[in-house]
């Protein structure tokens, strides 16, 4: 006789108050279903999903133990957080993951109650957490603060700051170690499941609160010993002993993917008065989905996918992407150059230093989610006589800024930045957009910051910023595929501070930096058609600048426009101060500078971003007839 199918639990689910209706027994039907879920609307859309697939049992969990929304759940960086948002309201919407208009990538407050803090950086959820758990403390209102924290995140110092500060939070503070590396606990089992299950129990805290009691009477030195060795005893059958010296009460290792495990411990945990308390729980980043246990990236993030196969629909052939650019040139170079390095913050192959590391493995090095200390790291390099590149996000250099302030720059040390994603991002979205790098560099004494417009441009930058010992050097390039141009064998050594003149004309001068010099072109066909000559400069340095081409081109030029793929304070801003140092505006020169909007724009396709930044070749024309006063009826007047 066949079995009976089971009714759809999901569907029956909105929210976790719905959730916590349901019986524990049918919490493993509807963790299957909701796994379900999440493959087909990533296979959909893209996305990440590996590590949306390790957390699905522990979201249902946390779901179903603790009152969120009251609750403050925090999920660290947020990549994981599918099945929690279609848990909470928003399944009917989760196939416009990362699209326009849809739901971010990551947690977002604007989207839901349900999102207290939004992240998509590393290693901000403990010292968040703590932030809710103390002012609902202090204003005596109900709710913890609940952060689940990946074994990688824990790895910044940011983390273990926010431990060190959250005593006073008491039981008010949940920290959830996901540990999906297997990198610090060894594999789990029925032991580590009850001993877990043992010390977080009601009775277990009751009779070592007690204990604790009788013992601060009988002195500090009797209490401060037996704390110590309780604390060691337990430490030694399940480790965590680190996490007991910075005052946090340390329950695991378990089983994330065994509800039975996971939901009396989380009980024990919220019903007790001890805290703060660490839970350790060991998941398999892309669980239950085969394609992705059995892919070396756990299929972190993915492109659109057929759900049977596995198989993903990414276009084939076309131009190298800008990052494996980069990794082949340093590559190239450390054959002839000792003492190039290489450093990346966990994204080797984002950053393609996998391709440098592969050739050189002894001088390539992955510091973990520590852009700080990898910056000062590099730095030491420098400052012995090594010529380190520290390949990182420009979203993620904004968290080591101090180090590159104080610790390179003041100190003049030649270290290469190379500077990936920069500009806007497209299903990434704001959180790494590369936005702000140009403004943040350019304005150091000491930094010279150049933009590739193309593949062939970041080779050569890339070997300057090789044999430049002068001080340190940037190099910003954006993401995705090159412009198809080719990389010649020979490469150029740029002269520091000198753009390039790509097409000459007498009317108009469009001075670009960076990645829309393509635009800046096609823009420059566009007016010529329409009767104003065009020059178009590729500045190739926002620092520092090539006042005599500057100068040049504001003299013999009616209008000059500058263009990035940065926010204000980059190269509009210094062109505008040293035009106004030097009068050059004082004769009637019209000038006008374009770069992104003062907003943080949401996911979107690229192309459609830089049409709602103004900065694809039809906004220049507009710009430059703008600042002629005419529009496409009024050209003649402007022939005449």
């Amino acid at each position: 006789m066949s079995e009976r199918p089971k009714t759809p639990l999901l569907d029956t689910v909105d929210t976790p108050a719905d959730l916590r209706k349901l019986k524990q027994e049918q919490l493993r039907q509807l963790s299957d279903e909701l796994r379900a879920e999440m493959i087909d609307a990533v296979g959909t859309t893209g996305g990440h999903l590996g590590s949306g697939l390790g957390v699905v049992e522990l979201t249902t969990a946390i779901h179903y133990v603790f009152d969120t929304p009251t609750d403050k759940l925090i999920w660290d960086v947020g990549h994981q957080c599918y099945p929690h948002k279609i848990l909470t309201g928003r399944r009917d919407r989760i196939r416009t993951l990362r699209q326009g208009g849809g739901l971010s990538g990551f947690t977002k407050r604007a989207e839901s109650e349900y999102d207290p803090f939004g992240a998509a950086h590393s290693s901000t959820s403990i010292s968040a957490a703590l932030g809710f758990a103390m002012a609902n403390k202090m204003q005596g209102k109900p709710g913890r603060g609940i952060a689940v924290i990946g074994d990688g995140a824990m790895s910044a110092g940011m983390a273990y700051e926010a431990m060190n500060n959250a005593e006073q939070a008491g039981n008010r503070l949940v920290v959830i170690l996901n540990d999906n590396d297997m990198s610090i606990a060894p594999p789990v089992g029925g032991l580590s499941a009850y001993l877990a299950r043992m010390v977080s129990s009601s009775e277990y805290l009751g009779l070592r609160s007690m204990a604790s009691r009788i013992a601060k009477k009988l002195g500090r030195r009797v209490w401060g010993g037996l704390e110590k060795a309780e604390e060691y005893a337990r430490g030694m059958v399940t480790g965590g002993t680190m996490f007991e010296e910075l005052g946090f009460y340390y329950v695991g290792p378990i089983d994330g993917h065994n509800l039975d495990h996971l939901i009396p411990v989380l009980e024990n945990v919220r019903d007790s008065e001890q805290g703060p308390v660490l839970i350790h729980v060991v998941t398999k980043k892309g669980k239950g989905y085969a394609p992705a246990e059995n892919s070396a990236d756990k299929y972190h993030g993915v492109a659109k996918f057929d759900v049977v196969t596995g198989e993903q629909k990414k276009s084939s052939g076309g131009p190298p992407a800008y990052q494996n650019v980069f990794g082949e040139t340093l590559a190239k170079l450390a054959n002839d150059d000792p003492r190039i390095c290489a450093i990346t913050a966990a994204m080797p192959s984002g950053t393609g230093v996998d391709k440098f590391a592969k050739a050189h493995p002894d001088k390539a090095f992955d510091v973990g989610i520590a852009e700080q200390h990898g910056v000062t790291f590099a730095a030491g390099l420098a400052a012995e006589g090594m010529r380190p590149f520290a390949a990182i996000y420009s979203t993620f250099l904004q968290r080591a800024y101090d180090q590159v302030v104080h610790d390179v720059a003041i100190q003049n040390l030649p270290v290469r930045f190379a500077i990936d994603r920069a500009g806007l991002v497209g299903a990434d979205g704001c959180t790494h957009a590369g936005s702000f790098d140009i403004t943040y560099l350019a304005t150091l004494p000491n930094m010279v910051v150049m933009a590739a417009a193309d593949e062939a441009e970041l080779a050569h930058m890339t070997y300057t910023a090789a044999e430049y010992d002068d001080g340190p050097i940037a190099f910003r390039y954006p993401r995705g595929a090159g412009t198809g141009v080719e990389i010649p064998e020979t490469l150029e050594k740029l002269e520091i501070g000198k753009g390039r003149i790509v097409r000459e004309g007498t009317k108009v001068a469009i001075l670009s930096l960076g990645a829309r010099l393509e635009e800046a072109k096609k823009a420059a066909d566009q007016l010529e058609a329409k009767g104003l000559s065009t020059t178009v400069a590729d500045m190739r340095f926002a620092k520092p600048l090539d006042t005599a081409l500057i100068e040049k081109l504001m003299r013999s030029h009616e209008v000059v426009v500058t263009i990035e793929e940065g926010a204000i304070g980059g190269l509009g801003a210094h062109v505008l101060t040293y035009a106004s140092d030097e009068g050059l505006t004082d004769t009637g020169l019209k000038v006008r500078t374009m770069r992104l909007p003062d907003i943080f724009q949401d996911q979107d396709d690229p192309a459609k971003q830089y049409d709602e930044a103004g900065l694809n070749a039809p906004h220049i024309v507009d710009t430059v007839l703008g600042a002629l006063r005419h529009n496409s009826a009024g050209v003649e007047e402007a022939r005449a």
